[in-house]
């Protein structure tokens, strides 16, 4: 599989430290509000990154952050007239609410910043103690920018061109406005953890890198995010963790592309600003992740209401497929084997599209592709090129994490007696109670459509 890694900015091929082992953290929420449709995607970009690394047969230790200590969370938790936890705790909840709706799996470790402040304290140290950060007069830590050579290498600035936007905030004691916060004091009214610096809590950027080393090493196979971190959040985690441990942080940088909405950015002030929550209860949560991988990860994706709608068509195309696709299997009598052959060159051209750089919007058009297929022969195959075909579409649909709203046989025992009795009174030429028979069916939700291979029930 080759990847486009934003360090050397080409794609490479994707190689772990530990064959058969990928080590990956992805940059989590900061817990303070719903997220949005644009939070979304590298939550859904970078779980179909993992399902297709297992769908190859690969071990993934994934980690997946949660912020649960910032400016954003105690000034909600001062509004609210509450604690910090209560807003994290509250939101974390929500935001787990909203990957399962997505189908989501749970990483490896969520690891949550508050947690680790005794890791952070330890990193912070290192860095100190290696001339790498020092302590100012008001107890904050900060990062000495310019004892890294490499700073600016994920964000390719020069560091001339990144020190003229630099600049000190009033009440900062930096030595030099390049220099970042590692370890902030703490100030009236605000949570604090006891370090040998006085009470404060962590920096954005630090946690990160604790966490990172924490749970995957001091070197990780992948870090990736939204492209809005790789300045400076991911370039400052480079400079920290690098400068701390004494070697490569990550060996390869993957970032998903911005969300606008109406080919405009998303923002609070121009009232465009969806939530997840809000789009799931007009359409549901699988058109939202549909819609997240439905184009290349590193490319700009628009959000529109046509957009969505045409999800919602897509993924009722392939259930529709698949549902057709059970019933060709129950009542199976051809002797054609072709579904086979054609599982076989939709798997191959699924899994060619998704090594070159997770190209998951060529890798849905094969499952469309093997979908077209489906429909044109099943009613002509053997039950084993069948279940051949079910076998390969659920496995490709599984890796893009779709399809995981499909109901196994849930049609009332009821409905099938009358079914059958429909059957039987058509063979004895019982029109009319055939006819009473399909109105009985209406009336409870059911329609029966008859094919070749026998009567359909399908649900109004």
């Amino acid at each position: 599989m080759k990847i486009f890694n934003t360090l050397t900015r080409q794609k490479e091929e994707f190689i772990p430290m530990k064959p058969g082992e990928y080590r990956i953290y992805v940059c989590g929420p900061t817990v303070y509000n719903y997220i949005h449709v644009g939070n979304a995607r590298p939550v859904c970009v970078f779980d179909t990154l993992r399902r297709y690394l297992e769908f190859l047969g690969n071990k993934v230790l994934y980690v997946s952050n949660i912020t649960d200590i910032d400016d954003k969370i105690i000034k909600k938790a001062n509004e609210e007239g509450t604690t910090y936890d209560v807003i994290a705790r509250r939101y974390e909840a929500e935001y787990f609410a909203d990957c399962r709706g997505l189908n989501v799996k749970p990483a490896t470790v969520h690891p949550r910043a508050t947690e680790h402040i005794s890791q952070i304290l330890q990193i912070t140290q290192d860095l100190i103690d290696k001339g790498h950060a020092y302590v100012a007069p008001n107890g904050d830590v900060y990062f000495r920018t310019k004892t890294d050579p490499g700073y600016g290498k994920l964000s390719h600035q020069p560091l001339e061109e990144l020190e003229a936007g630099a600049r000190i905030s009033v009440g900062e004691l930096k030595e030099d406005p390049m220099d970042f916060a590692v370890w902030k004091a703490s100030k009236p009214g605000e949570p604090a953890w006891d370090s040998p610096y006085g009470p404060g809590r962590p920096g954005w950027h630090i946690e990160c890198s604790a966490m990172a080393r924490t749970h995957l090493g001091d070197t990780i196979d992948l870090h990736c995010g939204g492209v809005d971190l790789v300045f400076p959040h991911h370039e400052n985690e480079i400079a920290q963790s690098e400068c701390a441990n004494g070697c490569t942080f990550a060996r390869y940088w993957m970032h998903n592309g911005f969300l606008n909405i109406d080919n405009r950015k998303m923002s609070k002030s121009l009232n465009n600003f969806f939530t997840v929550r809000d789009v799931a209860q007009q359409v549901g949560y699988e058109p939202i992740r549909f819609f997240l991988i439905s184009g290349h990860y590193r490319t700009p994706l628009n959000y529109t209401k046509e957009v969505i709608e045409s999800c919602q068509a897509s993924l009722e195309r392939l259930y529709t497929c698949r549902d057709n696709l059970d019933f060709a299997i129950q009542n199976a009598s051809g002797q054609g084997n072709e579904l086979q052959q054609k599982a076989v060159q939709a798997k191959e051209k699924f899994i060619a599209a998704m090594d070159d750089d997770l190209n998951t919007a060529d890798a849905i058009a094969a499952v469309f592709e093997f979908a077209r297929e489906i429909n044109t022969l099943s009613a002509s195959q053997t039950k084993e090129s069948l279940c051949s075909a079910a076998e390969t579409f659920d496995q490709l649909t599984d890796v893009l994490g779709i399809l995981y709203n499909r109901k196994k046989d849930d049609i009332p025992q009821q409905v099938k007696d009358l079914v059958e009795e429909r059957t039987k009174v058509r063979k004895e030429k019982n029109w009319a109670r055939a006819d009473a028979i399909r109105d009985e069916l209406a009336s409870l939700g059911y329609a029966v459509e008859d094919t070749p291979a026998g009567p359909k029930i399908v649900k109004k």
